[in-house]
C-alpha cells in the first residue's frame, strides 16, 4: 500500500469526490493567479488568507515554499466547507503521522464574514489557510492535468461547483 493510499480513504470516507496523490513537479505554478485575485475576486483585501494582506508571502516565496514538498493529496468536493474540512482534517492526519510539515490549502469558509472586515484577528488562526489558487498555483491546469473535472462557469448559482483543496507533505 501506497503511502498516500490511507489518506485517499480518508478523505473519500469523509465524503470527497475524489481525491488523488500528486508529485510536485505536477502543481503548475503561475503569478498570473495574483490577478485573477486582484481584478476578479470580490473578496480581495477582506479575508486574512488572502495574498492581499499585509505580511504576506510574495508568490515567488509561496512557490519556494511549496517546491520543498514532494507530494500530496487534491481532494474535490462540490461544496467549499466540506473541501476545507477534509483538507485540514488530512493535515492533522499526516501531521500526527509524523509529516510534521504537512501544510493543507483550501479558500477559507471557516466565517459567514471573515474578521478581518472588521480589522479584527483571525476567530481561528491555526485553522485558516490560503486558497490553492491564492499562493500561486494554477488550479485549472494543475487539476486538469490529473484527469479532475473543472471548468468555468457561466451561471454559478445554478451550475455545480467543484471546489479543490490540496494538502502537501514530503
Amino acid at each position: 500500500m501506497q503511502l498516500y493510499d490511507k489518506y485517499i480513504k480518508r478523505a473519500l470516507k469523509m465524503g470527497a469526490s475524489d481525491a488523488v496523490p500528486f508529485k510536485i513537479a505536477d502543481i503548475c505554478f503561475d503569478s498570473r493567479t495574483l490577478l485573477k485575485c486582484m481584478y476578479g475576486c470580490e473578496d480581495w483585501g477582506k479575508n486574512h488568507t488572502c495574498p492581499s494582506r499585509a505580511g504576506s508571502p510574495s508568490m515567488a516565496e509561496y512557490r519556494e515554499m511549496f517546491s520543498r514538498y514532494s507530494w500530496g493529496i487534491i481532494v474535490h468536493t462540490h461544496d467549499k466547507a466540506l473541501s476545507q474540512k477534509i483538507s485540514f482534517a488530512l493535515e492533522g492526519e499526516m501531521f500526527a503521522d509524523g509529516l510534521y510539515f504537512a501544510f493543507s490549502l483550501s479558500d477559507c469558509s471557516l466565517c459567514k464574514t471573515c474578521a478581518a472586515v472588521n480589522n479584527e484577528d483571525c476567530r481561528f488562526k491555526k485553522m485558516a489557510r490560503p486558497a490553492f489558487h491564492s499562493v500561486g498555483i494554477d488550479v485549472f491546469k494543475t487539476v486538469k492535468n490529473l484527469g479532475l473535472p473543472l471548468n468555468t462557469l457561466i451561471d454559478p448559482e445554478n451550475q455545480e461547483q467543484n471546489w479543490y483543496s490540496a494538502v502537501f507533505a514530503e
